[in-house]
């Protein structure tokens, strides 16, 4: 079920259009994006890497830097300590180029998802004491460890966090209380006492402003260090945090970087992976480039994504980018599997009524439960944990909606954990497996969740007739970029769209192509890559096996004036179809009532 709403946020579109010279429609869109006042308009549209905040206004950036500039240059072993997911590889990344930059004796430790499980651990602290490591600085994790690192410290290393998640707390009488690792430098722009103007950040960017407050502290050029915003870019997206204030500029400068990019592996991974390096944009890094990067943690080690970053030679990096490219089609393979037994136990048990899905599939790979989850909310739209067997209890992942905060529903159960950490919308956590069911059973009674924050609110921009799809608009579109999270595609919609004729394309038959037409009589072609067996499915229930038959014959046409045919309102992107050299309007459908 979907609750369609149609944006009216209002605004002086006229001086906005005037002042930006942009068009009112593209003001109105920007407006709905809630980006208020010349000031915020004006970097939302030509914000540049000067607009960046000072990293040295996050709590503890001072300690970090301190710390860090005296055991780089008293020659100590710095080891940095990343996380298994595409933000851990990055980060880690950009802190050994920054740290190798200044001279540092340096190198890294990623935990094995599968051994070490999330974090930091006693594992690989013993590792780092074992290689006679002075210091330890973690990079998207860390905030959540403060047994770890009170064991690393009482073994006399000294320990930096970078992180960006939520800080763990505890309810003392209606207040939190937060609990900080005693590490010798926290920086977490989510602490309740940073005051950095951003809370956003992905961890490597937090990574990003450590190295860059670094070099400034040792009289090193910054410059020589922005080539590592392609990174921070990578990150940012494949992170799925927002595409607002800084996310929006790393993004934005990154991907214009991404494009002419000197890493070898990178270089190598879009070409193994068919993306037009040209045309890159958020959609190849979150479904293309990231997937190849994440499957090495998933289904191996994620040091071989780090390997790929790292790679001097283009016959290694060839090597990896295709090895990390197999992994990512096996990891597709297995998903699918297990997706589908998780629709099947939804539809089955009587987990179906719950509020808050919480499925058990023992033989999923646990790797997968994240995956897993974010499909399942998809067509459910209800949060989700997806748990697997474990070598201890169980693990998972859960996947949020954005009216229920994931983080804060798990706090509210945390007896029943072994351990878990994230934010509002994605979360991981682990649990004794005779505590399943209670955690079920009490995750749903304390979730808070109304009928209606679980109807799915699909947001449209504007009732756009399909005349104003042109070649211009959809170039003028291009200044919202780059798309994300809290930056989406605009979202345009029109009613009493009269469907002449459908036929299905693609060897795997995924495809619709439609002929439509508006209430002016404006024709256009209109796509659909959902569900195209649902889609079917719903024009024969609405309107008879006739009309459906007519619509694939290319002749749904009323017979008198008191038939409508099949009349339909569609939610669409516009968007221009080339073939051949000549370009064509056409429109994307995303929902249809």
């Amino acid at each position: 079920m979907e609750n369609w709403v149609l944006l009216r946020k209002g605004a002086d579109f006229a001086h906005i259009s005037e002042k930006f010279h942009i068009s009112p429609r593209i003001a109105s869109l920007i407006r709905n994006r809630d980006v208020i006042g010349d000031e915020a308009i004006a970097k939302y549209l030509n914000g540049t890497i000067a607009d960046l905040y000072d990293g040295m206004l996050m709590k503890d950036m001072d300690k970090a830097v301190n710390v860090l500039v005296e055991r780089i240059r008293a020659g100590k072993r710095i080891r940095v300590i990343g996380d298994y997911d595409i933000d851990g590889i990055q980060s880690t990344y950009i802190l050994l180029e920054g740290f190798r930059y200044l001279g540092a004796d340096v190198d890294s430790d990623i935990p094995d998802r599968m051994k070490d499980g999330y974090g930091l651990n006693r594992h690989l602290i013993d590792r780092a004491l074992d290689a006679d490591v002075d210091t330890i600085v973690t990079c998207d994790n860390g905030i959540a460890a403060a047994e770890e690192i009170a064991y690393a410290k009482s073994m006399g290393m000294t320990v930096v966090v970078t992180d960006h998640h939520e800080v763990p707390y505890r309810e003392e009488e209606g207040e939190r209380a937060y609990l900080l690792p005693e590490a010798d430098a926290v920086v977490d722009p989510k602490r309740a006492d940073c005051l950095y103007p951003f809370k956003g950040l992905c961890g490597a960017a937090v990574a990003y402003k450590l190295v860059e407050a670094l070099a400034e502290a040792m009289d090193s050029d910054v410059c020589e260090l922005d080539y590592l915003m392609e990174n921070v870019a990578i990150a940012t997206v494949g992170d799925v945090v927002d595409l607002v204030d800084e996310n929006r500029i790393f993004v934005k400068q990154g991907l214009e970087m991404l494009k002419r990019t000197k890493n070898k592996g990178l270089k190598a991974l879009i070409e193994c992976t068919g993306v037009n390096a040209a045309n890159l944009n958020t959609y190849h890094i979150g479904f293309v480039l990231g997937p190849c990067m994440n499957a090495s943690g998933r289904l191996d080690t994620a040091k071989r994504a780090l390997e790929l970053l790292e790679a001097r030679t283009q016959k290694e990096a060839d090597v990896l980018a295709g090895d990390l490219k197999a992994l990512n089609d096996s990891r597709k393979d297995m998903t699918a599997q297990a997706v589908e037994e998780a629709f099947i136990q939804v539809e089955n048990t009587e987990i179906r009524d719950d509020d808050v899905l919480v499925i058990y599939l023992p033989q999923c790979h646990e790797s997968l439960a994240g995956i897993v989850a974010g499909r399942v909310r998809e067509k459910y739209y209800r949060p989700v944990f997806v748990l697997t067997r474990a070598q201890e209890g169980l693990k998972g992942s859960g996947r949020s909606i954005e009216t229920w905060h994931m983080y804060e529903g798990l706090n509210r159960c945390a007896h029943l954990l072994t351990r878990f950490g994230g934010h509002k919308m994605a979360a991981g956590l682990s649990l004794p497996e005779e505590n399943l069911e209670q955690f079920r059973q009490e995750i749903n009674r304390k979730s808070q969740l109304s009928e209606e924050d679980l109807v799915e609110k699909i947001q449209i921009d504007m009732q756009l007739p399909f005349s104003a799809v042109t070649e211009k608009f959809v170039g003028d579109i291009k200044v919202l970029e780059p798309f994300g999270k809290a930056n989406a595609k605009p979202l345009f919609a029109e009613r009493k769209v009269h469907v002449l004729g459908a036929r299905i394309l693609g060897k795997n038959r995924n495809v619709l192509k439609l002929r439509v037409e508006d209430t002016n009589g404006t024709g256009i072609d209109a796509m659909y890559f959902g569900d195209i067996e649902g889609f079917l499915n719903y024009i024969k229930q609405k309107f008879g096996d006739r009309a459906y038959q007519d619509m694939l014959s290319g002749m749904n046409v009323p017979r008198n004036r008191a038939e409508k045919g099949i009349e339909m309102a569609f939610t669409y992107y516009p968007d221009i179809n080339e073939y051949q050299g000549i370009k064509t309007p056409q429109i994307v459908i995303q929902n249809y009532k």
